[in-house]
């Protein structure tokens, strides 16, 4: 019997699971065009194409886009270690912070490699009841392997009471 984050990552690593949770839960993602390309419980990396919904009048991938696809790189490794947690955990993002260093144009792929640092705290939330928060990096390269932006995203997370 698989573990719950076997399962996960069994259906974050699925397409077509991936694109109807999107479709139904993150439209702007879908339609957008993030895509999940790689998964473990360490780091994930998530890619946003430069094309006609994502872009932005100067020719270039639109910041928003951009964000969403280096949030979602923590996140998706955040809903990895929460995903049906006893007790079950909460998460939240606090901030977001970014730095742009190059014009996105291509596809740029964000990776969070801060799974260690999220499961620990999630550890630590569960332990204490206490809300805990720990701040994760991404960063966007492009295909040439041009850091394009990097983005700190702070999260919360806090066990539920069991009313």
């Amino acid at each position: 019997m698989p573990t719950a984050q076997e399962r996960f990552l069994q259906l974050a690593r699925s397409r077509i699971r991936m694109n109807f949770f999107m479709f139904t839960r993150l439209p702007a993602a879908f339609f957008s065009g993030l895509r999940i390309q790689s998964i473990d419980s360490g780091a994930c990396a998530v890619s946003v194409p430069y094309k006609w919904f994502s872009q932005n009048p100067f020719r270039s991938t639109y910041f928003a886009c951009l964000a969403m696809a280096a949030e979602m790189s923590s996140g998706m490794l955040a809903m990895l270690h929460v995903y049906r947690s006893e007790p079950a955990v909460s998460m939240l993002v606090l901030t977001l912070t970014g730095n742009f260093h190059k014009k996105a144009t291509g596809v740029t792929t964000f990776r969070c490699d801060d799974g260690p640092l999220i499961e620990e705290a999630i550890r630590k939330a569960k332990a204490t009841g206490e809300g805990v928060t720990v701040e994760t990096v991404s960063r966007g390269y492009s295909s040439s392997g041009e850091l394009v932006a990097d983005f700190k995203v702070l999260w919360t997370f806090k066990a539920k009471s069991g009313r």
